[in-house]
């Protein structure tokens, strides 16, 4: 009887992971399939080099060089600021924090917890006020505040899986760096942090990915101008904000181009993942 039930749980789980992957795999075929017939059509190079979106034209152009510049520098920012902040957060709270633990954990999955459009909303009533006054500019809907929005965001991803990261450090690596004479300091800087480094690396690969892919919180602060971006002062326009302002009233070939832009997101995501696990194993290697 016992065998039959690991039996039967085994099945379970392994048509689980099969529907998972075959679910994986049908978005894949859609994306692409449809992206690629317009990219044999427009051509990938004109495609993504472009510099013009005029897709209702009398001569219509697909050219989503803006966005993906937008796309690329919006997230780059909101990292940049997110991690140094995320990784503060989680060292604090794994190492630091015990009597406010249970509630700095709380909000933390609070934060996680809140719909971006509300984020956006809050954006567009502090944010968005905020940056035109301190810097003195016409909108305060720009990449600059879709950062500092992005980098609230991801942190509750990052501060999760980091925090949970360095809990998972064995004990005994900070007893004895302290007995050997080190303060607790450098024993976090220079010895639990490097081996929970694996973990802070998936924690930022996640908060990339959601910082490239949200939509509606960007959306209500970045301006959503198709034009190439000069300044973090200045509005632009995301992939992701691109295929939401326009999908509802596309038809033929445009619909085709926003399907594409999908797919040229897809593979960012994709390029970025990969990218950052060769950065983590290479950094496991020489620990």
């Amino acid at each position: 009887m016992e065998k039959i039930r690991e039996k039967i749980g085994e099945i379970i789980f392994l048509l689980s992971a099969v529907m998972s992957v075959f679910l994986i795999l049908l978005i894949i075929f859609f994306i692409f399939s449809e992206g690629m017939k317009f990219v044999n059509e427009y051509g990938l190079l004109k495609f993504i080099t472009g510099s013009t979106w005029k897709p209702t034209a009398g001569n219509p152009k697909f050219g989503i060089k803006p966005m993906i510049v937008g796309s690329l520098i919006v997230t780059l920012v909101s990292t940049l600021i997110a991690v140094p902040f995320g990784l503060a957060i989680s060292i604090f709270m794994a190492y630091y924090s015990k009597k406010s633990y249970g509630s700095l954990k709380s909000l933390i999955n609070l934060m996680a917890a809140i719909p971006s459009v509300v984020y956006g909303f809050f954006a567009m009533m502090v944010l968005v006020p905020l940056v035109k006054d301190i810097f003195g500019v016409k909108s305060g809907m720009n990449m600059l505040t879709a950062s500092l929005l992005l980098a609230i965001m991801i942190l509750p991803t990052m501060v999760n899986i980091s925090e949970n990261s360095l809990r998972q450090v064995p004990k005994t690596f900070m007893t004895g760096s302290l007995a050997l004479g080190a303060s607790k300091e450098e024993t976090i800087a220079k010895v639990l942090v490097p081996y929970a480094k694996s973990g802070i690396f998936s924690s930022i690969i996640l908060a990339i990915g959601r910082a490239i892919g949200e939509t509606m919180a960007v959306y209500l602060v970045i301006g959503n101008q198709p034009m190439m971006p000069t300044s973090l002062l200045k509005g632009a326009r995301t992939l992701t904000t691109n295929i939401v302002l326009e999908m509802g009233y596309a038809s033929g070939m445009h619909r085709q181009a926003l399907i594409a832009t999908g797919m040229v997101l897809f593979c960012f995501i994709l390029i970025i993942n990969i990218l950052f696990n060769i950065i983590r194993n290479k950094t496991e290697s020489k620990f």
